[in-house]
């Protein structure tokens, strides 16, 4: 009776939240009989793909906009009420309340970086250039308070982290593989107490095959650590994990955090295929990774349909993964040769390619549960 109702739990559908729902098209989908290959992703849909991504990205655009509207409208609300505040105070000079116009992906470091820079630039002509060379001064502890930003405050959003996890199957157990993780990890991702979002789960067809790559989302680590415990303490974890153990030959995970500036894509299904593009690079060269690719993906997004990009923070460090997503291979190849007539790419392509050490392509498939897919 206990099992029952754990498992009543455990099936239960998501709430409807703000936050990115990854798992609401998880929960009732039918267990595939064998695993998706490439060979079913068809040779000519690349006019259906192209449709689907235009519907997607139109209601992104609605998205953003319901949302910009709903924040403008409180920024009014806010400023209504604070002129009414000052209208009965006594107050000489008063100054509205400045908006906070941060959204994905942007930075509070940003933000508060500005205006300690500019209150540093009245200090620094008012007190003339020798200033500049005296510890203590307005701009060296800006400095100093700089330096002691870790990489990831610089590089991500920080609301989420993401672990991207890969298990190598014995061939003869891919369909078996398939039908045991395809009914537990959707059961996983649909229990809201588990703190986790099933971003997407992949089969690598050009790579190594048979490795299959699964995505998870987390409310920043606190939600990783509880997700871990919920999981490893639920009454069928024991058997499902045995039995994933006697399927693989074996399991790799690493702890990642989305760039800033690419937010990672909510559910959607435009079908075809994947490619994960995975890079070593030389120690100490993140940022600069990170600032020329800012620059770059402005170029790629116009004609590449990005999923998201992740710098691993545990695990293989310095390592970069970019998942891209095309109607099948002859576009990937066709999309890749633009990039290179939009202004900008090869630039940097120019300033990245020597801070890396070594990079790796996969070709992968969606597999039915996959929210993204």
């Amino acid at each position: 009776m206990a099992t029952t109702a754990l498992r009543s739990k455990l099936l239960r559908p998501l709430p409807s939240t703000s936050v990115r729902a990854f798992t609401s098209s998880t929960t009732c989908r039918e267990v595939p009989s064998r695993s998706p290959a490439l060979g079913d992703v068809t040779p000519d849909g690349a006019s259906a793909f192209a449709a689907k991504q235009k519907q997607f990205r139109e209601d992104m655009a609605a998205a953003k906009r319901k949302k910009e509207q709903a924040e403008s409208q409180l920024r009014k609300d806010s400023y209504s009420h604070s002129d009414s505040l000052h209208v009965e105070s006594t107050t000489v000079q008063d100054t509205p309340p400045a908006a906070n116009p941060l959204g994905l992906g942007s930075l509070k470091i940003n933000d508060t970086g500005e205006q300690r820079q500019s209150e540093s630039d009245t200090t620094t002509k008012k007190s003339g250039k020798l200033s500049n060379l005296i510890y203590g001064t307005p701009e060296g502890r800006q400095m100093d308070q700089e330096m002691e930003q870790s990489f990831s405050q610089l590089l991500a959003r920080g609301k989420y982290v993401h672990s991207i996890v890969s298990h190598d199957v014995k061939p003869d157990k891919v369909d078996e593989y398939v039908k045991t993780v395809g009914e537990w990890y959707p059961k996983v991702a649909a229990n809201t107490d588990n703190k986790v979002n099933l971003v997407g789960s992949w089969r690598t067809e050009i790579g190594d095959c048979d490795t299959f790559v699964h995505i998870w989302e987390y409310q920043r680590y606190l939600g990783y650590h509880q997700s871990l415990h919920n999981i490893s303490h639920h009454p069928e974890f024991p058997d499902f994990d045995r039995h994933l153990k006697t399927l693989i030959n074996s399991k790799k995970v690493s702890i990642m955090q989305e760039f800033s500036f690419w937010p990672t894509t909510p559910p959607r299904k435009l079908g075809g295929v994947f490619e994960l593009r995975s890079y070593t690079l030389h120690p100490g060269n993140l940022l600069e990774w990170e600032t020329h690719w800012r620059k770059g993906l402005k170029a790629r997004k116009e004609v590449m349909e990005g999923v998201g990009a992740w710098f691993v923070q545990i695990g293989d460090l310095n390592t970069v993964h970019h998942l891209w997503q095309f109607a099948n291979l002859e576009e990937r190849r066709l999309n890749r040769e633009k990039s290179w007539s939009v202004e900008g790419w090869a630039d940097t392509v120019h300033k990245t390619v020597p801070l890396i050490q070594t990079m790796e392509s996969k070709i992968m498939v969606p597999m039915p549960w996959s929210p993204v897919g």
